[in-house]
Parts: structure tokens; C-alpha cells; sequence
């Protein structure tokens, strides 16, 4: 294969109280990327969007992927890497992961799929250590795998795929403002007390269960964060107010997307969660913070080949 494009999709992590361990792939929004084998060996990257992104493959996330994986590998070629960004960086919802993972999964495409996709998701989170500081997975194990990913380890890396409940949707408020990763990982709390840790433990296990047994209620009861949504719940404006919005709208459950400042809202069917995007759009219309609404149902499959 000397040339592949892809879709790269947009992801929510943490999913409320399953903090670095949960996340899954959204449908409609993610990045576009085109991998082309060149004679020349090393790695090149050109951006085509307007985000002013560094095209220094040391200080690209994709870049660091990408390096890593030649260097490892050692084909007796190079690649360009274009990339066209559909989704902020600093958005909440996966950004830089969408790059690392697209960036591991287009050349190991170029490369004839000598690396398995645990092996990629470990690359990935060679991006995602440089964008926030720590190598974390639970945004780009559900860009490779698709649907929801449970995080069970990072040492040796143990990664469970979910399937989604079919009926799933997701109702996104990206303000336009940037929170960046480092600094809202810098407010949390290094300890918390054994009560909420209890609280928290219970929540994730029924969030699990709900999600195998497809019960959305229980899904719903289960996203209650007591230990990270308190803390970074301050760096979003009006973040109570659409929490509230969306919950009366009849969302499952609401709450932080990765470390904000995006809002997300679960739901059970595709109408409702219209409903519910345009009930947190309404408490954004008259605060002169610009914004953006996503619609999404769950991507099971993850990295898409695009076929011109």
C-alpha cells in the first residue's frame, strides 16, 4: 500500500466517573488524514486546516507517533503525513488523540500491518504523553477499537472493548474556549477520601453493567462523578446550567467531556438527543461565549479507510 486515507474519529473519555479508564468514539466528527510512502526515508508532515499546528514532527503528536514507529520498524522508505484537523485542539473531545491514533493507524497501514492494534494504541499514547504530560489511553484505545473501551491497565496495558447499547446517542456543547489537558490534570486532588472513593467504585461498575446489559437506566444512575467533575467543573462556564439543561431535556446523564471545556449528554434514541442539544444550546445563546453542538450516535468501528 503506497497511499491510504482515513477517518480518525473525535472521542469522549472519562464518561463521568470512569476517570482515565473509559471513553468511546463519536460518529460524526474527527479528523481526515492521507499517508503517502516516499522515497525519501524519515517522516513529513504537512497540515491542511488553519489551526497553526507545528509541522516539526518532534512537537507533533502525530509526528512523535509516527517517528516512533519508523524507528522501529526501519522500512527502507519514508512517509507523508497530511493532516486536516476536524476537531479543535483543546476541545475536550479527543483532539490530539485523534492525530496520535490516526498517525499509528494509517502507517501501520503503510507498513503492511506489522504492529498489532494494542501495539498502536501504545504508540498513540506516545502522542498523548506530549500533548498533556502523561500517557494516558482512554481517548485513543476507542479511536482504534471503536465504541466504548474499558482501560483495565496501562502496565501491561489491558484494554477491554464495549460494545455500545444500539439506541446510544451523544448531545455535545463545545464552548470555544481552550482548556488544555496539562493545566486541568494540575487542579485535581492527589488524594480523596475513602467515601467518595467507595461512591465512585460503585458508580463505575454500574456504569459498566448497564452498558453490557444495555439497561439505560441504570447507565444513566451510574454517571454521577463525586471526585474530578467538582473540581473541574469551575473551568466551564455555565457548566451547572447545562448539566441541568440536559438532564430536564431527559438526557441519561450529563457531564465533563476528557477535561473540558465540552459538556456531553447521553441519551437513548437519536430525536431526544436533538432535543437535548438544542436544550444546551439555549443556555449558551445569550452568554457571548461562542460554541459549537455535536449530534453523534456511538462509532463501533473506530479508524475508517475513505475510499475517493
Amino acid at each position: 500500500m503506497d497511499e491510504i486515507k482515513i477517518f480518525s474519529p473525535a472521542t469522549v473519555a472519562n464518561v463521568s466517573c470512569a476517570f482515565d479508564i473509559l471513553g468511546f468514539a463519536l460518529d460524526e466528527v474527527g479528523d481526515q488524514m492521507i499517508f503517502r510512502k516516499t522515497r525519501e526515508k524519515g517522516l513529513k508532515i504537512e497540515m491542511k486546516d488553519s489551526m497553526n499546528l507545528p509541522t516539526d514532527p518532534l512537537q507533533n503528536v502525530a509526528g512523535v507517533v509516527g517517528l516512533a514507529m519508523l524507528e522501529k520498524a526501519d522500512p527502507d522508505f519514508g512517509i507523508l503525513m497530511e493532516i486536516t484537523k476536524g476537531i479543535k485542539p483543546g476541545s475536550g473531545i479527543g483532539s490530539s488523540a485523534a492525530s496520535a491514533a490516526g498517525a499509528a493507524f494509517g502507517i501501520n497501514k503503510i507498513l503492511n500491518e506489522v504492529f498489532s492494534i494494542n501495539e498502536l494504541v501504545e504508540f498513540a499514547m506516545i502522542g498523548e504523553a506530549l500533548a498533556s504530560g502523561v500517557s494516558h489511553a482512554d481517548n485513543v484505545a476507542p479511536a482504534l477499537y471503536g465504541g466504548f473501551t474499558l482501560i483495565r491497565s496501562l502496565h501491561p496495558l489491558d484494554i477491554i472493548p464495549l460494545s455500545a447499547p444500539k439506541n446510544l446517542y451523544v448531545s455535545i456543547l463545545h464552548p470555544l474556549i481552550e482548556v488544555k489537558t496539562k493545566n486541568a490534570r494540575r487542579i485535581l486532588k492527589h488524594s480523596v477520601s475513602l467515601k467518595d472513593a467507595v461512591v465512585q467504585w460503585a458508580n463505575i461498575a454500574g456504569l459498566i453493567s448497564g452498558l453490557l446489559l444495555e439497561d439505560y437506566d441504570l447507565i444513566g444512575r451510574s454517571m454521577v462523578d463525586t471526585i474530578v467533575e467538582p473540581v473541574r467543573s469551575i473551568l466551564i462556564p455555565l457548566f451547572d446550567e447545562l448539566k441541568k439543561a440536559a438532564l430536564d431535556a431527559g438526557a441519561l446523564g450529563s457531564g465533563i467531556s476528557g477535561s473540558g471545556p465540552s459538556v456531553f449528554a447521553l441519551s437513548k434514541d437519536y430525536d431526544k438527543a436533538n432535543q437535548i442539544a438544542e436544550a444546551m444550546k439555549g443556555v449558551y445563546q445569550n452568554s457571548g461565549i461562542d460554541f459549537e453542538i455535536h449530534v453523534s450516535g456511538i462509532n463501533n468501528q473506530g479508524m475508517r479507510i475513505i475510499r475517493d
